[in-house]
């Protein structure tokens, strides 16, 4: 059982292991509209992958409709080799194969790229529709509207922050801290040029990228050696800067959550091997790369994890040439006052004040 799937082993009685992926039931599931769509999207992500040089499993039936004889929306696919990579019990020796490894596989998804933003979905195992995840889709008199597909960056991040924002005036998100909330991301929303100016190695093509690149998604035998890449759920096609940058596993985590600025020896090694490769473009993505992550992570970032946010968002702050040391209370007066004229601050402050 994993955060939002269980996986059923069916075994064969010639050796052959099936999986059945099956989505879980429970208070935070999207409704079946979105779970469907979502579940079709991952499908089709897949489909597209078995034509390319990355291991994925070979799916061989899906049926998201519960009315169906097993009576769950599910997946079957292959089972692959390998145990998930832990990557904080590998030696630098496993880490450096694992990451030489991975450049690869970047390699090869850097040869297909897409003219739009968005996700896979079951119209074709090519066709980019809606991006399939539940933070991006709204729902309002009973009608689900789903963000995409985006002809760019900014478009897309636009939408995406816009949507935060009104969840946050519709109090559906962030209603322990809704004004803190709030002025974080209009700051991020002011700041989505700065992010998408500074994408120098973008073409203007988007590229797939996995969505959950902690390192369990990762499979690997006794010798370190890849065997699959799992877990595609929520896979949508982003802009080169974003889908070539390092993977979260790669991350220095205890330095990226205090603030500092510099890459980690992993991405660096990572970096390196991009490079030896033959694609000095993505070389540069990862070495350029903190600035994007920072504001990903500062996006939507669970507040509820208040110490980790701060070294996070003072850190995006010195990424971006601000000066100074400031504290969460100096920066917050002083965005009230900058943002003080926009409509639905006001809006947000009266609903406060009236509770």
């Amino acid at each position: 059982m994993g955060g939002m799937n269980y996986h059923i082993e069916i075994l064969f009685e010639d050796g052959i292991s099936w999986l059945a992926r099956i989505r879980r039931f429970n208070a935070t599931s999207p409704p079946p509209e979105l779970r469907d769509y979502i579940l079709g999207s991952e499908v089709s992500a897949l489909q597209f992958l078995r034509k390319t040089k990355v291991p994925v499993p070979t799916v061989y039936d899906f049926n998201p409709d519960e009315s169906n004889p097993v009576g769950v929306g599910y997946i079957l696919m292959e089972k692959l080799p390998g145990k998930p990579l832990r990557w904080s019990l590998t030696t630098p020796q496993q880490r450096r194969r694992v990451t030489s490894q991975l450049a690869d596989i970047y390699i090869e998804l850097k040869r297909f790229p897409f003219s739009v933003m968005g996700s896979f979905n079951q119209q074709s195992s090519s066709h980019i529709g809606p991006i399939a995840r539940e933070s991006l889709a709204d729902f309002q008199d009973m009608h689900m509207r789903m963000l995409g597909p985006y002809s760019s960056s900014e478009e897309y991040l636009n939408a995406h922050i816009r949507l935060i924002l009104d969840l946050i005036l519709r109090q559906e998100s962030y209603v322990n801290r809704p004004v803190d909330a709030f002025l974080i991301h209009r700051f991020l929303l002011e700041t989505v040029p700065k992010i998408t100016s500074r994408d120098d190695p973008d073409d203007g093509m988007f590229y797939l990228k996995h969505a959950d690149e902690k390192g369990d998604h990762i499979l690997v035998d006794n010798d370190f050696n890849i065997t699959g890449i799992i877990d595609w759920e929520w896979a949508q096609t982003d802009s080169k800067a974003a889908a070539f940058n390092s993977p979260i596993v790669l991350l220095p985590v205890g330095d990226f959550y205090e603030g500092a600025d510099h890459i980690g020896e992993d991405e660096v090694f990572f970096a390196e091997c991009l490079e030896e490769k033959g694609h000095p473009d993505l070389g540069e993505i990862v070495r350029n790369g903190r600035l994007l992550h920072r504001f990903q992570f500062c996006c939507g970032y669970d507040l509820d994890d208040w110490d980790g946010f701060i070294g996070l968002f003072f850190g995006l702050l010195k990424t971006l040439g601000f000066e100074g040391n400031p504290n969460w209370e100096t920066w917050k007066a002083v965005s009230l006052e900058r943002y003080r004229e926009d409509n639905q601050l006001k809006q947000l402050l009266n609903l406060c004040e009236a509770e």
